[in-house]
């Protein structure tokens, strides 16, 4: 388990918290009540600043309840939270539904997932190992 600091902007807005035991996905609250029409888009502010650790990120998720129902979804997902960041987390949210779409402050609007990740070093080379997958790429095995 890994601690992260929080702070919260909004006061009132409760923690990002899981809903079932086993869960990887922490929700996100609304810090602001907000309305987004029908093929529209908006940033939600959450009323929190988290700070990641180092060797650590954080990816915002759509929740899937809010897609199937809504048809709303998380614009820019995977939305990446780096471990400099502290600002306040924001969501970028699009409704592809077709009537509008109302927040009310505290609802659980996206997940957060916090994972472990590698520092990268590029080595340069000439030509890279072959593979049986080779270029294929794009659906290129079919439907």
């Amino acid at each position: 388990m890994v601690e992260i600091k929080i702070s919260k902007v909004a006061p009132d807005i409760p923690l990002p918290q899981y809903q079932h035991e086993n869960d990887v996905g922490l929700d996100l609250p609304a810090a602001e009540n907000e309305v987004i029409p029908a093929g529209e888009y908006k940033l939600i502010a959450t009323g929190l600043k988290i700070a990641i650790p180092k060797g650590y990120a954080g990816f915002v998720y759509p929740r899937s309840g809010l897609a199937l129902k809504y048809g709303v979804t998380v614009l820019n997902a995977d939305g990446v939270i780096d471990p400099g960041y502290r600002g306040e987390i924001g969501v970028l949210l699009i409704n592809h539904g077709k009537e509008s779409f109302n927040i009310a402050k505290g609802d659980r609007i996206a997940q957060l997932i916090v994972q472990k990740v590698a520092d990268v070093s590029w080595l340069p080379v000439e030509n890279l190992k072959k593979t049986s997958r080779g270029t294929g790429g794009f659906g290129h095995t079919g439907k």
